[in-house]
């Protein structure tokens, strides 16, 4: 028996009345149930962004539409689906969230319905600001920063100084924000919040992938910036070691809930002594006293963490893959799956066709031709 409620059902059949595809899909995709949004749905909806002629402001607003709902399940949901085809979707999707002046306006939302709903209220402002700050990384930098070119010729590996500095700051911004969910393991309690921390967790991955980049970036810059370049360097760097932390802790809740430990990155922090050498060479720029270093000391100390840092993002490249892959083998499964019922429908057709073409009702009315035309034109092959 489905769990949708009767107003699920109400609002769906007005869309099939209204001829509103897109809107029953959303409506489908959240429901009243305590699930996270079917696949089929969110499929259905990816398909949809991947279409011209489907009108992306409606589809956005339609699930804008779903948040002024008062029930917690309702509104989760479609903030799960909004971030799913924001990672999934076509690029126009989350290009059209960018080019909005507001978003998610949620910060004072609460489902006073039962405990459950104050619980979940919580998590529901957290997300909706994380989906908000990710809209607006997109629009300051134009790109996604979990689905930039990662590696030695990357975005974040090639990028010049002045864009450095001003770009790694919004990574710090959107890293803040998903952290900034902080949920323990046995808050998880339902298959809807599950599914919110799952595209959380892949989003933290990707998203710590590239802030990485940009500062090993960073470090190979820095004793070749000015003073006020450094400056900025060293604070961001400090910023990054706290939120390495925080990535960390955020890593044993997925294992908690059981995440395979394959998926879970792991990640090497740069030695103390970089910290030192960055300060000291700071220091020497504004003329402080400092002991001295040689640049053979400074090598090897920037050598050693640049060295600790790839190893991070070569671990968090190898999850990425993985999870690729194994979106991949299910998707050629569900094609497989859809080819065989094609084959199944297409070996029951030539019976279906002769019991019609023998049907009385066909012979009896001479004003319907039901024999199929002949094409003089054609050959076996194309027949077949």
């Amino acid at each position: 028996m489905s769990g949708q409620s009767l107003t699920d059902r109400i609002t769906a059949a007005q869309h099939s009345v209204t001829g509103s595809a897109v809107a029953k899909a959303v409506c489908k995709a959240t429901t009243h149930e305590v699930m996270g949004p079917k696949k089929k749905h969110l499929d259905y909806l990816i398909q949809c962004t991947n279409e011209m002629n489907v009108n992306i402001p409606q589809l956005a607003d339609s699930l804008f539409e779903r948040t002024t709902n008062s029930s917690w399940v309702v509104v989760f949901k479609s903030l799960i689906t909004t971030h799913h085809l924001m990672v999934y979707g076509n690029e126009r999707f989350i290009q059209y969230l960018a080019s909005r002046n507001t978003l998610f306006n949620l910060s004072n939302f609460l489902d006073k319905s039962g405990l459950q709903g104050y619980d979940m209220s919580t998590f529901i402002r957290r997300y909706s600001r994380y989906l908000n700050e990710k809209a607006v990384s997109y629009r300051q930098v134009a790109f996604d920063f979990t689905k930039v070119k990662r590696g030695a010729v990357g975005v974040m590996r090639t990028m010049g100084t002045e864009k450095l500095l001003k770009t790694v700051p919004i990574i710090q911004n959107q890293m803040d924000a998903l952290l900034d969910f902080n949920v323990n393991s046995n808050e998880l309690t339902n298959g809807v919040i599950n599914a919110a921390f799952m595209l959380l967790f892949k989003d933290a991955i990707r998203l710590f992938a590239a802030y990485n980049e940009g500062i090993i970036n960073l470090l190979e810059k820095y004793f070749d910036m000015k003073k006020n370049q450094c400056k900025e360097g060293l604070d961001i760097y400090k910023k990054f070691l706290t939120r390495m932390t925080r990535i960390s802790e955020f890593l044993k809740v997925a294992e908690q809930v059981g995440i395979d430990r394959g998926d879970i990155p792991d990640l090497s922090q740069a030695p103390s002594s970089l910290l030192d050498a960055l300060e000291q060479h700071l220091a020497s720029l504004e003329g402080k006293k400092i002991k001295d270093s040689t640049a053979f000391f400074r090598a090897t100390t920037l050598s050693n963490a640049v060295s600790s840092l790839a190893s991070t993002g070569l671990s968090l490249t190898k999850v990425d893959e993985r999870e690729k892959q194994a979106a991949l083998e299910e998707e050629q499964a569900r094609l497989k799956a859809l080819k065989e019922q094609r084959l199944k429908e297409l070996a029951k057709k030539p019976h279906t066709s002769l019991t019609t073409a023998a049907s009385p009702v066909s012979t009896a009315a001479g004003s319907i031709m039901t024999t199929p035309a002949i094409d003089i034109f054609s050959t076996p092959s194309s027949s077949n």
